[in-house]
């Protein structure tokens, strides 16, 4: 079994190794935030068999790697994690027994409105349940408040509202976030079946993460997670299986890297060993 490892050995790098194995270089009670993506039973191409597993073997897995990766939280952590609907029933029971379960979060992926089944509703959104494990958990709304416009904020000039936070700093997202997903033409593109958009990751980081804190990613994909990190001053550590995958993610922090005009809080990971 992998020992853990110091600090310096494994902080701000993705490890292309199987999650399962590889949390535990990570000591427990170590990470902030935990943010997982994993396959979600619907035979998509990772480039390996990781998403061809039958319904029994899938949940199995779950289980596995969740118990590998949650005792890695610290007391006052916190768990986002996407799936659909086919497994969110199952996997939600799975997580209650072990956490408390905060919200359950629609993503609406904002896909237009042609084609599709012609024998059922047209699935166009993702589950994400949001789970802690203490009642001290860290949630910081303030950080991802949406602001009105100016028209909703003239609309309220009344006395009654002038100075209250909520107008001033905005609303709270609520558990509905209508975020488009990234189309082939989108900037944020990457060569990834499920990758998901910055702002969303971004959003449960700065809501659920402390500053300098640390993120957990067991499924990397296309890096996003490492990236938005970096992009809120967090540190971060993840595993990713396919070895093209960490090859994109090493290229995705590069150019942050060199985009970005402040230094980074972290040195760049060297991934894939």
């Amino acid at each position: 079994m992998t020992t853990v490892a110091a600090v310096d050995e494994w902080m701000n790098r993705v490890f292309c190794e199987d999650a399962v194995a590889g949390v535990q270089r990570i000591p427990d009670g170590a990470v902030d935030l935990l943010i997982a993506d994993p396959p979600y039973g619907l035979g998509k191409d990772y480039g390996n068999d990781s998403d061809k597993l039958d319904a029994a073997a899938y949940l199995e897995w779950t289980a596995l790697w969740i118990d590998a990766a949650l005792p890695k939280l610290k007391p006052n952590g916190s768990l986002y994690i996407f799936l659909t609907w086919r497994y969110s029933p199952e996997i939600f029971v799975l997580l209650k027994q072990r956490m408390t379960m905060i919200n359950e979060i629609i993503w609406d992926r904002r896909v237009p409105s042609m084609g599709g089944s012609t024998r059922r509703f047209s699935s166009v959104h993702d589950t994400i349940g949001l789970f802690v494990k203490g009642r001290d958990y860290h949630f910081d709304l303030d950080a991802v408040r949406i602001p009105y416009d100016a028209e909703t904020k003239k609309a309220r000039s009344r006395a009654l509202f002038v100075g209250a936070k909520w107008l001033e700093m905005g609303y709270n997202p609520k558990d509905v976030w209508s975020v488009s997903r990234l189309h082939r033409e989108h900037r944020e593109r990457e060569d990834h079946p499920t990758q998901k958009p910055l702002e969303i990751i971004e959003r449960m980081i700065k809501a659920s993460c402390p500053p300098n804190g640390l993120v957990l990613d067991p499924f990397m994909g296309s890096g996003t997670t490492a990236v938005a990190a970096k992009k809120c001053a967090r540190n971060f550590v993840g595993f990713e299986l396919n070895p093209s995958y960490c090859s994109m993610i090493e290229q995705r922090l590069n150019e942050l890297a060199i985009a970005s005009t402040e230094p980074v809080s972290v040195t760049r990971p060297e991934l894939c060993e």
